[in-house]
């Protein structure tokens, strides 16, 4: 049927064209959080809509680990930021980077991207369009005429072809801006709730828990679907638990009603996998069996499926508008669904990774504390530990410390940490320990030559890991007490320095060269070193759990550990320790441990608290 000159055309179906674009789209949040992808772009990438939509751009496509030198997503990455800043599209050079492939592993593709802001009314940017045509094809086409030319056949005309077809790709993306801008109505409504399904992309990725997304979900649920009211339904065991998330009232905070998932309710139903939309003549009240539930004349009910087996629930939306839901409003609704369930799979698995980790945490502290028994306290001589465990949940490490009398009469101490932060290196700290003991009770020799025996005795014992450690002895002579000094003997394999205090004197540390990790060189021998000690003196032995922090160098730390000896050496040494662990410790990101000798003077009686009578 042709078309008069003066006949009204026919409204241009945007969201179509989008998706049945022949080039690949990918529209962005601001943050680069994926809130659609045309049909183009999940047949290149080899994906679907559910794995994309309300995940970042570079979780869904990261890097390729076995090729850490390419740089074309850091590229994509700064240009995207560019676009954002400047509000300018921006044409890239051809690019590298390769994708993901189904069974695992990455492939090689070459790219033209083409970066596209889309700005609201207030000219602030509410997207980001991104196109990616695949070339990978054209750059091997033109690899091989080079070759082909070196070897004098003429595929020039080729390459022409191809190179100019790639030219012509990069108007089409300012084409399609223009067109959406130009749109009326009905399209400024779409883009309207596609800024409400971007803003809620951004909002259910920062969910932890359940109830939070819920409540997310209610924040953002009828901004992204310019829905009345939104119901969440979740499926658990033969059951699913309805949470009303918006309406005339606030939203709940606990499930309200309980329905069987076999039933024939439209929340049931979507929830076993099926799309069910109704308009006038099927009321929302009855597609959604709630105490108080509105009566609104169209709904939709949808799946809550990540495309990994059955979905995790359903979502019903409804209207106060008699006219149910178009293709093109269901398409979002569809992205927001699975938004919703990208949000809800991810948060589920968080919270079970918590409970797995507070169960190993409770098991390797127990076993932990366990082991880390009371200190002797020899004649004075006074020795204070403690054990901070981490305060995140996962962390849980394979800090020690001992301290025992040898059979010749002298005192060690000992403060170690096994590599790791899980039950594993819990056990190993626990055997490693018991070992040091009984290498430390067979051999008399100076710490240099236990600390090599015994990592002998890991390494015949079949015990891989690795682990830093000091082993430091307080040993005095005839001479010595006469003076009342004893000298500290110790040993450092790869282990932050001890900290020696004198009264009246600056904090120093035990800088001498420390050894190789136990565990890497069992063949080596080790270094011994001595220090005298003066009476009034305080040794410190910790892990690095007191000194580093994630932010800021070992040495500023270690700086840090001085400065607040210097202030605390006068106390006690048990409210010493207490000072000291307040003042350098808020919240510990590793274990800590930490071992604390105060040689007193002889020739006065004993301190309260400074050893036994």
């Amino acid at each position: 049927m042709s078309t008069e000159v003066g006949d009204a055309l026919p409204e241009p179906d945007y969201a179509k064209v989008f998706d049945e674009a022949p080039a690949p789209f990918l529209l962005l949040t601001p943050d680069l959080v994926i809130v659609h992808a045309n049909r183009a772009r999940l047949e290149a990438t080899g994906t679907t809509l559910e794995e994309q939509v309300g995940r970042h751009l570079f979780e869904v496509f990261p890097m390729n680990p076995d090729d850490p030198a390419a740089d074309g997503l850091r590229n994509l990455r700064a240009s995207l930021e560019l676009t954002r800043e400047t509000r300018r599209p921006q044409t890239m050079a051809l690019q590298k980077y390769d994708i993901p492939v189904p069974g695992g592993g990455f492939e090689e593709r070459f790219w033209s991207p083409r970066n596209v802001p889309i700005l609201d009314e207030d000219g602030e940017v509410a997207f980001l369009l991104h196109r990616s045509d695949d070339i990978t094809d054209y750059v091997r086409d033109r690899e091989a005429a080079r070759s082909a030319v070196a070897a004098g056949k003429q595929w020039s005309e080729r390459v022409q072809q191809v190179e100019g077809d790639l030219f012509e790709r990069t108007r089409e993306l300012e084409e399609l801006n223009a067109e959406l801008r130009r749109s009326g109505e009905r399209e400024r409504r779409t883009a309207g709730r596609l800024v409400g399904l971007a803003a809620a992309a951004s909002a259910l990725a920062a969910a932890e828990t359940v109830p939070e997304l819920l409540e997310r979900v209610a924040r953002h649920g009828r901004g992204a679907t310019g829905a009345e009211a939104v119901v969440v339904a979740l499926r658990e065991g033969a059951e699913l638990s309805l949470t009303f998330l918006g309406g005339g009232g606030p939203a709940a905070s606990a499930p309200t009603a309980r329905v069987p998932l076999s039933s024939e309710t439209p929340v049931a139903a979507a929830a076993r996998g099926q799309v069910v939309v109704a308009g006038e003549g099927c009321r929302y009240a009855a597609a959604v069996p709630l105490p108080g539930a509105p009566e609104l004349p169209a709904w939709a009910a949808l799946p809550l499926s990540t495309g990994g087996g059955e979905p995790l629930g359903s979502v019903a939306v409804g209207w106060a508008e008699a006219q149910p839901p178009d293709h093109d409003e269901l398409r979002l609704l569809e992205a927001f669904a699975a938004q919703c369930a990208q949000a809800l799979d991810r948060v589920r698995r968080l919270q079970d990774e918590r409970r797995r980790a507070r169960a190993t945490r409770t098991l390797a502290e127990a076993l932990q504390r366990s082991l880390l028994t009371e200190p002797p306290q020899p004649d004075h001589l006074q020795i204070a530990v403690r054990y901070l465990p981490a305060a995140q949940d996962a962390q849980v490490g394979g800090d020690w410390y001992d301290a025992f009398l040898t059979r010749d009469g002298s005192t060690t101490i000992v403060i170690g940490d096994v590599t790791g932060h899980d039950k594993v290196a819990a056990a190993e700290m626990a055997q490693m320990r018991g070992v040091l003991r009984g290498v430390a009770q067979a051999v008399t020799d100076p710490p240099g030559k236990i600390m090599a025996v015994f990592d002998r005795a890991l390494h015949r014992l079949g015990m891989s890991t690795l682990a830093t450690a000091v082993l430091a002895r307080v040993e005095q002579t005839p001479a010595e007490r006469a003076s009342g000094k004893r000298t500290l003997h110790w040993s450092n394999a790869g282990h932050p320095p001890p900290l020696v205090v004198e009264p009246g004197r600056a904090p120093r540390l035990l800088e001498a060269p420390a050894d190789l990790l136990l565990g890497l060189a069992p063949e080596l021998d080790r270094g011994d070193h001595e220090t005298s000690l003066v009476p009034g003196a305080t040794v410190l032995l910790y892990t690095d759990g007191l000194v580093e922090r994630r932010d800021e160098t070992l040495d500023t730390g270690l700086d840090r550990l001085l400065a607040v000896v210097a202030d605390l050496a006068h106390l006690p040494l048990e409210e010493f320790v207490d000072a000291l662990l307040e003042r350098t410790v808020s919240e510990p990101g590793d274990d800590v441990a930490v071992v604390a000798l105060r040689a007193h003077p002889e020739d006065r009686p004993r301190p309260d608290g400074a050893g036994r009578p």
